[in-house]
C-alpha cells in the first residue's frame, strides 16, 4: 500500500493470531500504520474488523497474498469521480502461480454494470480489486463469519443485486497463488458454501423476480453436482440434505414462475 501513487488517508493491517512477530515488525518499521491484533478468527472477522476501525468513506481491501500496483488507488479514484453514480469499483488482475504469470480463463474475466448474475456461478470480484463506499456496507452487511470460505462470493451477491459495480479493465493487482496454505486449496467442495450463500440471500425475498428466478437455477444446479459428490463419498445424511433442498426450492421455483 505505501507504494501506491495516491497514498490512502489510513492504512490498518489485523494481525489475525500471527506467531512470527508480525505485529511488533510492524510497529516497530511502519508506526504510520494502525496495526490491531486478534486471536485467529479467520479472514472474514479480520476484514471486519478493520472496515469497522476505519474512518474514511470509502474502503480498499487488500489480502495478505495479494498485491497492489502502485496506480490501482489513483485510477479507482479518477474513474469514481467521473461516474460518480458507482459507489464500488473493481479491476482486472494479474494471476501469478507458483512465481509464474498464467492466462485468465474466460470464466474469471471481470465484467461490470449490473452483474449479479454474473456472481451467480463464482466469485466474480476480488477482494483485493475493490473500492467500496462505506453506505453499501453498511446497507447489505460486512463478511458473514460463519463462512469459512466463499464469504466474499456471499457479499458480492448482497451488494451486486443492489447496485451496478464500475470495472477498470486495466489490471491493478497481482494475485498469488498456488501455495498450499490457501483456504481454497484445503477445503473439499467449495460449492457447498455458494450454495449456503444462494440459499440465505434467496431466503431474504430481496430480490427482484428476475434476480430470484436466476439465484434459484443456480443453487438447483451446485445442489445437484454438489450431491453427486457426496453420494460417491458415502455421505448418507448430506445426500439427503441436498436432495430435500433441491426438491423444495423446485416446488418454490414452479410455484413462483
Amino acid at each position: 500500500m505505501l507504494n501506491q501513487s495516491l497514498q490512502p488517508s489510513e492504512i490498518i493491517v489485523i494481525d489475525d493470531g500471527s506467531t512470527d512477530d508480525t505485529g511488533l515488525m510492524l510497529r516497530k518499521d511502519f508506526p504510520q500504520i494502525k496495526t490491531l491484533y486478534q486471536t485467529n478468527q479467520g479472514v472474514s472477522s479480520a476484514r471486519n474488523k478493520g472496515i469497522h476501525a476505519s474512518t474514511g468513506d470509502w474502503v480498499a481491501l487488500l489480502d495478505s497474498d495479494d498485491e497492489w500496483l502502485p496506480d490501482k488507488l489513483a485510477q479507482q479514484i479518477s474513474a469514481l469521480k467521473n461516474q460518480s453514480h458507482y459507489k464500488i469499483c473493481h479491476t482486472e488482475e494479474i494471476w501469478i502461480r507458483n512465481e509464474v504469470r498464467v492466462n485468465l480463463n474466460k470464466q474469471y474475466q471481470k465484467k461490470g454494470g449490473w452483474i449479479f448474475n454474473d456472481c451467480l456461478p463464482l466469485c466474480a470480484i476480488s477482494p483485493s480489486t475493490v473500492l467500496i463506499h462505506r453506505s453499501i456496507l453498511e446497507e447489505v452487511g460486512l463478511f458473514d463469519t460463519e463462512l469459512p470460505v466463499c464469504e466474499d462470493y456471499d457479499l458480492w451477491l448482497r451488494i451486486t443485486a443492489k447496485y451496478p459495480v464500475l470495472l477498470i479493465a486495466d489490471p491493478q493487482i497481482k494475485k498469488y497463488g498456488g501455495h498450499a496454505d490457501q483456504l481454497s486449496q484445503q477445503l473439499w467442495g467449495m460449492d457447498r458454501f455458494r450454495i449456503q450463500a444462494l440459499k440465505k440471500i434467496i431466503a431474504t425475498g430481496n430480490l427482484s423476480s428476475e434476480q430470484q428466478q436466476a439465484a434459484t437455477e443456480m443453487l438447483i444446479k451446485k445442489a445437484r453436482i454438489y450431491l453427486i459428490g457426496v453420494n460417491k463419498r458415502g455421505k448418507v445424511d448430506e445426500a439427503t440434505y441436498y436432495q430435500q433442498l433441491i426438491a423444495q426450492h423446485q416446488v418454490d421455483y414452479t410455484a413462483a414462475f
